[in-house]
């Protein structure tokens, strides 16, 4: 007997309108002009797609406002946005910020803070990066003292995706009892939030800095919680690698049908089609073990570990191999300013290493 995994007819038809949604977006919209103003994104496209189609919503549950679906149309979701590179506050808030506060708040915040996260009326972020930009499941570069409702954080967090705009903060902070998360008010004194370069410019990270700042402590113990977010977070990353490998891929193949050389369309070539067909192979290997991850993280599976090192270890690494071709198969025109392919090729090294490299997650594999 085999089994078969297919999308549902609904998944099919969400990835379908929220492609729609954004290809008819972009038509208005200059991707390049879009990311060199603030907040970073097309806030006008991310209210249509809260309001219209709900994609923050997705993975809440329906007591905290949610739409009741799991973390698996999420996924697909950020797959569509992946291969446009649309920058949206989907990942760090739809995803970091909102299963931090599923798997370890208590429900009276969960219904305090999701319902406006889930409408997209406020977005989150999560500051949990130390200052080599690790995610420590033994706590942070953050203290939290005080005891109760009197705590005080002080410290610094990197790589904090969305930091500069979000309404809502949420710090991974040291406690005595362990990492605990903690509510801080991006407005409060002692909060100081800087933008960060990176090498992707569709992705807007920023470093929080907390003197002795006020916070609200949403949970002392939360280890076992940050355990799985570091999964799920990782298997959210492939499927923007996923998306943005096959928009390489189909780019890739337009341009060599597309290209002549000596009277011939490049795509003729019998060493290009080699070329092209490697890459193939490893986009579509890379699609089912990226969505296999998201079916163990939505049901929260026990292997759940192994399946989001497996996926970004290899999902990474497809997504290079895409990139690279298509600078490569471009000629001259795919690294320059005009064209995307540079912006996929910095979209490739930059997710390589989010949330952990491929080497990372291969040694969590196989540990020597």
């Amino acid at each position: 007997m085999t089994m078969r995994f297919g999308l549902t007819e609904e998944q099919q038809e969400l990835m379908a309108a929220v492609r729609r949604l954004v290809e008819r977006r972009a038509g208005d919209q200059d991707l390049r002009r879009v990311i060199a103003e603030e907040p970073g994104y097309d806030d006008g496209l991310w209210r249509a797609m809260t309001e219209q189609i709900g994609v923050a919503a997705l993975a809440v549950p329906e007591q905290y406002g949610g739409a009741g679906f799991t973390s698996l149309e999420t996924h697909l979701v950020l797959e569509v946005l992946g291969a446009a590179l649309t920058p949206s506050p989907l990942l760090g808030s739809g995803v970091l910020a909102t299963q931090a506060l599923l798997l370890a708040a208590e429900p009276g915040d969960c219904e305090r803070l999701l319902p406006a996260l889930a409408a997209g009326e406020r977005v989150a972020a999560l500051a949990w990066a130390d200052a080599a930009g690790r995610w420590r499941l033994d706590g942070s570069d953050v203290r939290a003292t005080g005891t109760d409702d009197r705590w005080r954080l002080s410290g610094s967090a990197r790589l904090v995706l969305d930091g500069s705009a979000a309404d809502v903060l949420l710090v991974v902070a040291t406690t005595p009892a362990g990492p605990g998360l903690f509510e801080v008010a991006p407005g409060t004194a002692g909060v100081t939030r800087t933008p960060t370069p990176a090498l992707d410019p569709t992705l807007r990270f920023a470093t929080v800095e907390l003197d002795d700042a006020p916070a609200a402590a949403l949970a002392l113990e939360a280890r076992a919680a940050l355990a799985r977010l570091s999964s799920v977070a990782a298997v959210a990353v492939t499927a923007l690698q996923v998306g943005g490998a096959q928009r390489a891929l189909d780019d890739t193949v337009a341009h060599l049908k597309e290209r002549e050389q000596f009277g011939r369309p490049l795509g003729s070539f019998q060493a290009l089609k080699h070329r092209v067909a490697d890459v193939l192979v490893s986009v579509e290997t890379a699609r089912s073990v990226s969505w296999a991850a998201a079916w163990a993280a939505a049901r929260n599976a026990p292997d759940l570990g192994e399946e989001a090192a497996r996926a970004k270890a290899w999902c990474g690494e497809a997504f290079e191999h895409a990139a690279g071709e298509m600078i490569q198969l471009h000629g001259g025109i795919g690294i320059t300013w005009e064209h995307r392919a540079q912006l996929y090729f910095k979209r490739a090294h930059a997710t390589a290493h989010l949330f952990g490299s491929a080497r990372e997650h291969l040694r969590a594999l196989a540990p020597i």
